[in-house]
């Protein structure tokens, strides 16, 4: 990994060939203890930070930008900042900022090739689309929107307990405008950038690896919502539909991880969630990545 300067919410850096920009989209606030799951509190709340008044902890929005073989791709969406409905006690007052950081990276929205989404829940999808006259229309005019065929239809089929984060006014407009363009399972996006599926979060959640010149990265997406949850693969959120598929597809990812020292892009911890894990006495330990000044 190669740093270059940047200002504090445009973390430029390289893997190999490929230039990478970590953007965020702001912070949500969401229940602890649903997003530890069934981790009991007096284990958890150490790894926390601050709760406010309603038990709720801060988590980042952490989005990537991507240059590479003449196309810029951008990985998740955040929350948007259209205002919509956020499920539950979610705080999202803080969000929303994904298309003011990107252009303080000098990234224009009509700049976007592609939208990769790892899946389609309201805080990696809400930034899809903006606010035009009133409706929604895509955010990123000239993108083609890459997802998960299993993700679009559970997302545009939603249930009662996924209803209230798989928010219409994020997707449909896409498929309007005809920019959708749905994959089925392993695919290279441009060459040392794999969609790749990771289940558990959701059936057909999926990460991002980024492979050149000897370099491997991880854009996790929710394998995990806070790098805790990647040193201790029992601890899984209750937003997790498969849990038990989560545990094993964190097993499988994390030993890839640490057998190639791989920089991990976490979506959920602070910005610039760049960190990276390595084996102790037969645990998993999570290593914050500095660069920049940048707090990690």
């Amino acid at each position: 990994m190669v740093p270059s300067g940047s200002p504090r919410h445009t973390h430029w850096f390289r893997i190999g060939d490929l230039e990478l920009l970590v953007v965020s989209d702001g912070v949500m606030r969401q229940d602890a203890g649903a997003v530890f799951g069934l981790v009991p509190r007096i284990m958890w709340e150490p790894y926390a930070g601050p709760l406010d008044e309603q038990y709720r902890m801060a988590l980042g929005l952490n989005s990537l930008l991507v240059r590479a073989h003449g196309k810029t791709i951008l990985i998740d969406t955040g929350t948007g900042a259209k205002g919509s409905r956020a499920p539950g006690a979610v705080s999202t007052e803080s969000s929303g900022k994904l298309l003011a950081n990107l252009a303080a990276g000098g990234i224009r929205p009509e700049d976007i090739d592609i939208v990769v989404n790892t899946h389609l829940h309201f805080d990696h999808a809400g930034g899809n689309t903006r606010t035009e006259a009133g409706r929604p229309v895509p955010a990123f005019p000239r993108a083609r929107y890459l997802i998960q065929k299993g993700e679009w239809e559970a997302a545009t089929h939603p249930n009662e307990r996924t209803r209230g984060t798989y928010l219409a006014e994020n997707i449909e407009p896409l498929a309007d405008a005809r920019q959708v363009e749905q994959v089925q399972g392993e695919v290279q996006v441009v060459p040392g950038v794999r969609l790749t599926p990771a289940p558990g979060h959701t059936e057909d959640h999926c990460i991002v690896e980024l492979e050149s010149g000897g370099d491997y990265a991880i854009y996790v997406g929710e394998l995990a919502q806070h790098p805790v949850m990647l040193e201790r693969l029992a601890w899984i959120s209750a937003f997790d539909v498969l849990p038990l598929v989560s545990l094993e597809t964190k097993r499988r990812l994390t030993e890839k991880a640490i057998e190639k020292r791989a920089t991990l892009i976490s979506v959920h911890a602070a910005y610039p969630g760049l960190g990276r894990l390595r084996a102790e006495d037969s645990k998993r330990r999570w290593e914050a990545l500095k660069a920049n000044g940048a707090d990690a």
